[in-house]
């Protein structure tokens, strides 16, 4: 198990959410069937958008209370979708719109001289045409408009809405432990590199000390002892990286413990990071050291993808 902040919690049962979720429902009405879509991607607040006319209007603020009470944070879309039954889907004949035509249509051919105006009396295939023509005409064929989402369904439609929103959040749940799992194993690489930073500690200082006796040498001075000894301390304190490292493991240890202990973590990880990143940073502008740089450039690396991760976590 790695050191500094691992310990004592179990990263394999991360209970964080993922901002990316979908969860959908139905709801059997009288008159068809209404399917519910909730679908969430990253987003700073809770930016919730209806994506259906179909919703009351007096019902949408209800709608959206509850959604951004139970999934916080995120782009969320919420459509409705409809299936009528086959009674509901049949369209009706405007009898009173048919009959005005057939109404024109006898004058009409009073007007122009026919010998005997038309009735639905006639024969059989010429009222089959005449039915035909009626039919075709604008208006006479109408679907039925009747009124999808009620007072009196309304608790159907709330229903599904809750049970779309509960799926989501399993949704989301699942994804979040893949993503809790992938940042933990993230720090616990930068743990590992830190740690790895301590055995070229020795080496780094005995590098400081050539440099220094060999710029004497270039000037032709011979040093004291003691000022050889200011010298030394003077750079190893300038170029020292162990409070940087201690900053390190403590920033670690606490975005561990964030991630493990808070229901909502995601804006907070997102700081700890940023100060992750100050003090790998800061460690590699003092490395002067061709190992330790290479370790810095993997912290910087894993550093990146936690970044891009915690972006979404809830």
């Amino acid at each position: 198990m790695p050191r500094s902040g691992m310990r004592g919690i179990n990263y394999t049962e991360l209970m964080v959410q993922s901002m990316t979720g979908y969860g959908k429902a139905e709801a059997l009405l009288e008159n068809g069937k209404l399917g519910i879509e909730i679908r969430s991607l990253n987003g700073k607040s809770a930016d919730i958008n209806i994506r259906s006319s179909l919703l009351p209007k007096d019902k949408e603020l209800g709608v959206r209370r509850k959604l951004a009470e139970k999934l916080q944070r995120g782009t969320i879309d919420l459509y409705v979708n409809w299936e009528p039954n086959a009674v509901e889907s049949a369209r009706r004949i405007n009898s009173d719109v048919a009959l005005e035509y057939f109404r024109q249509m006898n004058e009409l051919r009073k007007l122009i001289s026919y010998s005997e105006p038309g009735s639905l009396s006639q024969g059989r295939s010429e009222a089959i045409d005449t039915l035909s023509t009626l039919l075709s005409l604008p208006d006479v064929i109408e679907s039925r408009k009747s009124e999808i989402i009620t007072e009196e369904n309304w608790p159907l439609v709330e229903k599904a809405i809750d049970e779309a929103t509960d799926m989501l959040i399993a949704f989301r749940t699942r994804e979040g432990a893949i993503l809790g799992a992938d940042v933990s194993s993230k720090v616990a690489k930068i743990l590992e590199a830190s740690h790895e930073i301590e055995k070229y500690e020795k080496e780094r200082s005995e590098a400081v000390r050539e440099r220094i006796l060999a710029r004497f040498a270039e000037i032709g001075a011979s040093p004291e002892p003691e000022r050889l000894e200011q010298e030394m301390i003077y750079y190893l304190e300038k170029l020292d990286i162990n409070e940087e490292r201690v900053r390190l493991r403590q920033h670690c240890a606490y975005y561990l413990e964030t991630l493990g202990k808070e229901a909502y973590p995601g804006k907070k990880l997102g700081f700890i990071a940023q100060e992750m990143g100050r003090e790998i940073n800061t460690t590699g502008s003092k490395a002067n050291h061709s190992e330790i740089q290479k370790l810095v450039t993997s912290m910087k690396d894993e550093l990146e993808k936690i970044k891009e991760q915690s972006l979404n976590i809830l």
